[in-house]
């Protein structure tokens, strides 16, 4: 009895080392033209493996996609998108075996949930690509031109029918909701949410910024500039003033510092002008806050000088901030929308902005006329000798 158990204890292990030897891993995989690369990664779903090698020189990166337990009646995708891990928006490479039982490859750009998977070109170059499916196996090639902001992004992947050499819908359910993913073609390493978590401090850093340095100073401005010109608004003009900047320098901090962790999450991914621009704007921000708590009074004898400070840096800022918005927009690359919209409140706080300029001078102008008027009536009746307080004898 006893030799009956070791006979099926070490019949199990023979099986168990088997199954894991036979098990595919990215590491154990070769290529029929003995290509190597650099890194690979065992994806978590659909059975799919992703190799690569970043060339930093020539800004390319060369991938071997391969997609295992597959069949010649199904197409294989996998792309990467920045906008998050999520198919709709993702730049995609597709591979299938035609109707000629030809492995054939192309671009194509997901741009809704229901995409015609029709060749298309991508938003960045695809110098070479191609595919082979062999031992139910699709693998595809290709060499990608991708700018800094791409090294570390999100990655998805697909499988779905082909019939008649026409691309059906893949499974909306199981393995394929958890085929994405984040990769980092330059360090090698890949996730599950550490992209979500990367690709939402991003978010977060834009939206922290559009407010505050995009929307709450040039408001604030606004509110200093033109209603200071009511004398019943004073002094409540220079609380809102206060608040308004104060909040945004605030908020805007919090937005420099997820850019900072963003930043050192990224090793040798650098936006130079973005960056250069945030780090200008931080100091004059801070220059600004300083400002307020040495201001003079009214009637000192600096005032003059510290409003031409704080007035040249207060527009020098809202300026930096409004570009280095748009810079972040071609960094995150979002939906056109988001763009629109930002551009929607630009226009609004413009015209705001014009319609009160014209306003102010239709008062100041009034009441340098009216002031004029009246020193020349009160000079007059005094020269006459009518009367001290001018021709009606009512006082001025």
């Amino acid at each position: 009895m006893e030799k009956a158990w070791k006979i099926v204890l070490f019949s199990c292990l023979v099986v168990s080392f088997l199954a894991s030897s036979s098990a595919q891993t990215c590491l154990t995989q070769t290529f029929s033209n003995n290509k190597r690369y650099t890194n690979c990664s065992d994806l978590p779903a659909l059975n799919c493996f992703l190799h690569w090698t970043y060339n930093q020189t020539a800004e390319t990166v060369e991938i071997a996609f391969r997609h295992t337990g597959t069949t010649s009646s199904r197409w294989s995708a996998w792309a990467i998108n920045p906008a998050g891990p999520r198919m709709q928006g993702s730049q995609a490479l597709v591979a299938f075996v035609n109707s000629s039982g030809v492995a054939h490859a192309f671009t194509t750009s997901i741009d809704s949930m229901g995409p015609s998977m029709q060749q298309s070109v991508l938003s960045f170059d695809v110098p070479s690509l191609s595919a082979t499916f062999e031992n139910n196996e699709m693998t595809i090639f290709a060499v990608l031109r991708i700018s800094g902001n791409l090294l570390s992004t999100s990655q998805v992947w697909q499988e779905g029918p082909v019939t008649n050499d026409r691309l059906g819908t893949h499974p909306i359910g199981g393995a394929n909701l958890q085929s994405t993913g984040s990769v980092n073609f330059l360090t090698g390493q890949t996730g599950g949410s550490s992209s979500g978590s990367r690709t939402r401090r991003r978010n977060v850093h834009g939206v922290l910024n559009a407010v505050s340095w995009g929307i709450l100073m040039p408001l604030g401005a606004i509110t200093a500039r033109y209603m200071k010109v009511f004398k019943s608004a004073d002094p409540a003009w220079f609380y809102l003033h206060v608040a308004c900047q104060s909040s945004a320098y605030i908020v805007g901090v919090a937005g420099w510092a997820t850019g900072i962790k963003l930043g050192s999450d990224s090793p040798g991914v650098t936006q130079n002008t973005h960056r250069n621009i945030g780090i200008v704007l931080f100091c004059l921000g801070t220059l600004q806050v300083f400002a307020l708590l040495l201001r003079p009074k009214k009637d000192h004898k600096y005032r003059f000088y510290w409003n031409i400070y704080h007035h040249s840096i207060g527009y020098t800022v809202i300026i930096l901030s409004i570009i280095n918005i748009f810079e972040g927009f071609d960094i995150l690359q979002p939906d056109d929308k988001w763009e629109r919209i930002y551009i929607g409140i630009l226009i609004f706080l413009g015209i705001v902005a014009t319609l009160l300029e014209a306003f102010t001078w239709y008062i100041v102008l009034r009441r340098r006329k009216t002031g004029s008027s009246d020193k020349h009536s009160h000079t007059m009746n005094g020269a006459t000798g009518l009367n001290g307080y001018g021709a009606t004898g009512q006082g001025v």
